[in-house]
């Protein structure tokens, strides 16, 4: 499947983005490459070998969740650079 540069001005309007004509050729060339390289994976023997969703083995790096005591108000403010009572003190966002 090629694409013409009348297809990349369709999508870059659906997309509601404009191109200039240089821009266009580039993007059609680049689109284009990748469209045969997308072939060319096609045409490998993948016969046998699983379907996997990434290419390396990908494991949770998360901690069991154990219930442990609280810092408590006064070590949890100790650090903040501007704290009221036992609340952070921001500044305002909002007008």
């Amino acid at each position: 499947m090629k694409l013409s540069t009348q297809d990349v001005e369709y999508v870059a309007k659906l997309a509601r983005l404009e191109f200039t004509d240089a821009q266009k050729e580039k993007f059609t060339v680049q689109l284009n490459n990748i469209l045969i390289y997308i072939e060319k994976l096609g045409e490998l023997d993948t016969t046998g070998i699983a379907p996997m969703s990434h290419a390396i083995a990908v494991s949770n790096a998360f901690r069991e969740d154990v219930e442990r005591p609280s810092l408590g108000t006064k070590a949890t403010l100790a650090n903040a650079p501007d704290a009221r009572g036992e609340f952070f003190r921001v500044p305002k966002v909002i007008d």
